[in-house]
């Protein structure tokens, strides 16, 4: 669910947040970051959760459509194609998300306008429209329509957006991930709903978060010397303070976390810098970690291991 890329930005956000703070304690900010990991799976599991929530609405509908003063014959005999859509029905019926959401508290029950404002756009739709007139379906179009419905009317809906803000202020840019771990879940439905794990390998990418994260801190001087050292041209002060952080994090990754290529990790922070730092910061961590790398290889403070890495 969450790649090693999306790992690094985490442990960045939670290095900054740290060394924002003159005595700042290590192991509570340590837990703050898994808290924001684990923040990632409560968005996946709600918007699961909103799927069930849709389902009911258009139970719900159906069952007053029924009961109006005059239904008609639409009204009393319905098409139930949606509500009978495989994947919808496997999630709303899935007793591990249940449970979850359950454990958790995630509720949509405040917010149930919001759902019935988000079925009826859906059903205005004329996706829903050429879904529910189709001649046949099966498995595949079902998974069409809901992998449709999270690209076209979920994940950039703008009131879906400030809601999952005002739970989590993180959740407006984690959302990108939720919704695409989403759509892999349901890419993968043959008839029976899995609950995605937060983690491909949880315990090695939490030893790799674990390491990033300490390792930064424990030889932040040594890495700040040495960055100095190769940026001859510039005083310390005057170097961003996000690319200072990621150069530090590449070394750390670097010098301390062995099975990991010297060049996924060099890719990795300067095509972080180029999301998260200045315009220039690309070619500058790029030149400046080089040259650090030429230096420490040359010294044979480089050791790597596992089939491919020794050489890296």
């Amino acid at each position: 669910m969450l790649n090693r890329r999306f790992l690094r930005i985490k442990v960045m956000q939670a290095l900054y947040s740290y060394f924002q703070h003159e005595k700042a304690d290590v192991k509570h900010f340590e837990k703050e970051l898994f808290k924001s990991i684990d923040k990632i799976n409560e968005l996946y599991l709600s918007i699961l959760s909103l799927f069930e929530n849709l389902h009911h609405v258009a139970l719900v509908i159906v069952d007053e459509n029924k009961n109006k003063r005059l239904p008609t014959e639409n009204d009393l005999n319905p098409n139930m194609r949606f509500v009978n859509n495989s994947l919808l029905k496997a999630i709303a019926e899935n007793q591990a998300l249940k449970t979850q959401v359950e454990k958790r508290k995630i509720s949509w029950q405040n917010d149930f306008d919001i759902v019935r404002r988000l079925y009826n756009e859906i059903r205005a739709s004329e996706l829903y429209k050429d879904y529910m007139s189709a001649p046949n379906n099966d498995i595949q179009a079902d998974k069409d329509l809901m992998i449709a419905i999270v690209t076209d009317h979920l994940s950039e809906n703008e009131v879906l957006t400030s809601l999952f803000e005002d739970k989590n202020i993180h959740w407006a840019d984690d959302s990108f991930v939720a919704f695409n771990s989403i759509i892999r879940n349901f890419e993968a439905f043959e008839g029976t709903f899995e609950l995605m794990p937060l983690l491909k390998d949880e315990k090695d990418d939490e030893e790799f978060m674990t390491i990033l994260f300490n390792k930064t801190i424990l030889y932040r001087q040594q890495f700040e010397e040495l960055i100095d050292k190769h940026t001859q041209n510039w005083e310390i002060e005057r170097i961003a303070n996000m690319d200072m952080l990621l150069m530090e994090m590449a070394l750390a990754e670097i010098m301390y976390i062995p099975n990991v290529p010297v060049k996924a990790s060099l890719n990795e922070y300067i095509d972080i810098s180029k999301e998260y730092s200045t315009p220039n910061s690309k070619t500058f961590v790029n030149g400046v970690l080089d040259k650090i790398i030429a230096e420490l290889k040359r010294d044979n403070k480089i050791v790597k291991s596992g089939r491919g890495l020794k050489d890296s």
